[in-house]
C-alpha cells in the first residue's frame, strides 16, 4: 500500500557538520520535505532559492500562554512569524505550551497549571488559530515530554495538547502529535494516534531512547505507519531526530519505515 501521507526532515537535526542551507538542500535532494525551527537566525531569502518545499517551522520567538505581558510578546512574535511563512511558501508554525530556552528547558518552569492557567492558554490559543485564519496558515501545538527533555513544561504531553485543540476548536489550531515524546510520556502510541488524528496537523517521529531514526530504539514504527494508512492519514510525518552515525543511512531507515 502506497503512505497517503508526505514526510519530511528537520534540518536542525541532521547533516550537522553542514551549513544551514546546505542541510536543507540535502533533505530537499532526497526527495523530503524540509523543517525548521528558530526562522530568525536563518537566512530566509537563500531558504527560499534552495527551491525546498518547507512544511513546519517555529511560530513564536518569545512568550508563553498565561501571563499577560507573556501573552502578548507570544501573539506579536507570531504575527512576525507569519509574515517568514508566506516567503517560505510553509503551511505549518509550530508551538509550544511555553517559550523554550536553547536547552529545549522553559524560561519559566511550572510546577502546578491552575485551571485558571487552563482557560487562559485556551483563550490565547483562540486568538493564535484567529491570527492564522487571517494569514491563511496553521498554527499546530506540539506535546513534549517531561521526564527527559523539557521538565517543567506545562501543558506539555499529548492528552494536554489535544485538549486545548479540542477546546478552541479550530482548523488553524491542529496538535504536533511528537510520538518520541508521547512514547516517554504516555505510551500506547497506536491509540493514542487513533484517538489524536481528527485533531492532528502534523506527526513527528524518533526512535526512543536516544532521538534518533526508526529501527535505532524500542518503537516499532512499521507498525505505526500501518495504522496510519489504516487510518486514512494525509498529513505529514517529520524526522525530527538525530542521526545515530550517519544522516543519509538515518534518512533511508526513516523512509523505510514509513513507505
Amino acid at each position: 500500500m502506497s503512505a497517503p501521507y508526505s514526510l519530511a526532515a528537520s534540518a536542525e537535526m541532521l547533516y550537522l557538520e553542514r551549513p544551514f542551507v546546505d542541510r536543507v538542500r540535502a533533505i530537499h535532494d532526497r526527495g523530503l520535505q524540509v523543517e525548521i525551527w528558530d526562522w530568525s537566525t536563518k537566512d530566509i531569502d537563500a531558504l527560499v532559492a534552495t527551491g525546498a518545499s518547507f512544511v513546519s517551522m517555529t511560530g513564536y520567538l518569545t512568550g508563553n500562554l498565561t501571563e499577560s505581558e507573556g501573552i502578548s510578546a507570544f501573539l506579536e512574535s507570531a504575527e512576525e512569524s507569519l509574515k517568514v511563512a508566506a516567503r517560505l511558501n510553509c503551511p505549518s508554525l509550530n508551538v509550544h505550551g511555553t517559550g523554550l530556552g536553547p536547552e529545549g528547558l522553559p524560561v519559566r518552569p511550572v510546577e502546578v497549571v491552575t485551571p485558571e492557567m487552563w482557560l487562559t492558554a485556551a483563550d490565547t490559543l483562540r486568538r493564535l488559530a484567529e491570527l492564522g485564519e487571517r494569514h491563511g496558515r496553521v498554527f499546530t501545538l506540539e506535546n513534549l515530554n517531561l521526564a527527559v527533555d523539557h521538565p517543567g513544561t506545562p501543558f506539555a504531553t499529548a492528552a494536554d495538547t489535544m485538549a486545548l485543540v479540542r477546546a478552541v476548536d479550530s482548523p488553524h489550531l491542529r496538535m504536533n502529535l511528537d510520538l518520541y515524546h508521547a512514547q516517554i510520556g504516555e505510551g500506547n502510541l497506536i491509540e493514542l494516534t487513533r484517538a489524536a488524528l481528527p485533531f492532528v496537523g502534523e506527526i513527528q517521529v524518533a526512535d526512543v531512547p536516544g532521538r534518533c531514526e526508526p529501527g535505532t530504539g524500542e518503537i516499532h514504527y512499521p507498525a505505526i505507519a500501518a495504522a496510519l494508512k489504516d487510518l486514512g492519514y494525509t498529513g505529514v510525518v517529520g524526522l525530527e531526530g538525530w542521526a545515530r552515525s550517519d544522516p543519509d543511512a538515518a534518512l533511508d531507515a526513516f523512509i523505510a519505515a514509513f513507505v
